[in-house]
């Protein structure tokens, strides 16, 4: 058994390292990889078939660097790629590896989160128009009325590093005009994007006190450790040295600059050539 084996965390870019961050926080002992595919990124217009395409690739890259367990730390990608993933894949090339994405573990506990039994959901628009949130939620809290908002021009704008800008305020207003408009007695929003909770300063000043907001790395975090509890023989196949690499299709000087904002701490990656 080879215990430096790491966990491997996936995104398209940047904002699973938001979902990392509290990994890390709730786990800071394990190996861990990250691997975010800027050259290709953002997932979240691509069709089906290129997200899942991409997201098997460099699943199947982490697997090679070690990884028995691979997060996707990316709504998109959980969305439109795990299923299939851990469905067709898995069982046949590597029935001794997992991967876990976001939605679930999101949807199992987010009936906690609303009294209204209403809540918002905004994402890109590859994760809306998959409907997995609806569809996952209601197994769960079959009661919840749940209503999306896409919000195609926020990842842009947040890996351009004009979030915070005046000109974002245009966007953000009329997002959330939109999905009020939709769900006025809704009481929280789950910003199902990990870029997103980089806005909250900003939505948080745009929105009624009243409203909460839910953004996913402790829930994931907190289901990441539940799951090495209950599976002992994925966590016994993980190396303790407590080990972080990065790892980037992209350009490593901008990752580098970026991935800052988005992990609160200085990153040094190395780039990796997928070939797709």
């Amino acid at each position: 058994m080879n215990k430096t084996n790491s966990i491997g965390v996936f995104d398209s870019g940047y904002g699973g390292l938001t979902v990392f961050k509290s990994i890390i926080k709730e786990l800071p002992e394990y190996n861990y990889i990250y691997l975010g595919d800027n050259a290709r990124a953002p997932y979240g217009d691509h069709s089906f078939e290129t997200v899942y395409e991409y997201t098997l690739e460099c699943v199947e890259w982490l697997f090679a660097q070690g990884c028995p367990l691979v997060i996707l730390a990316c709504n998109t990608a959980s969305a439109k790629a795990l299923r299939t993933i851990q469905q067709k894949v898995l069982p046949i090339k590597y029935p001794n590896h997992r991967v876990l994405g976001v939605i679930r573990p999101t949807a199992e506990v987010i009936g906690h989160y609303t009294k209204s039994n209403t809540i918002g959901v905004m994402g890109t628009r590859g994760t809306v128009n998959s409907n997995s949130y609806p569809i996952e939620i209601e197994k769960f809290y079959p009661q919840l009325k749940v209503v999306q908002q896409s919000c195609p021009m926020l990842v842009p704008l947040i890996e351009n590093n004009e979030h915070l800008t005046s000109g974002a305020d245009h966007f953000i207003r009329k997002y959330l005009e939109e999905l009020l408009g939709n769900a006025p007695d809704l009481d929280c929003i789950l910003l199902a994007c990990t870029h997103y909770p980089l806005l909250i300063p900003k939505l948080e000043r745009l929105l009624p006190k009243k409203i909460s907001l839910i953004s996913q790395g402790e829930i994931v975090s907190a289901s990441l450790a539940k799951y090495l509890r209950n599976h002992p023989e994925i966590a016994d196949k993980i190396g303790q040295q407590g080990r972080r690499l990065f790892y980037t299709s992209g350009d490593t000087t901008v990752f580098d600059t970026n991935a800052s904002l988005f992990f609160e701490q200085k990153v040094q990656s190395k780039q990796v050539h997928l070939l797709r």
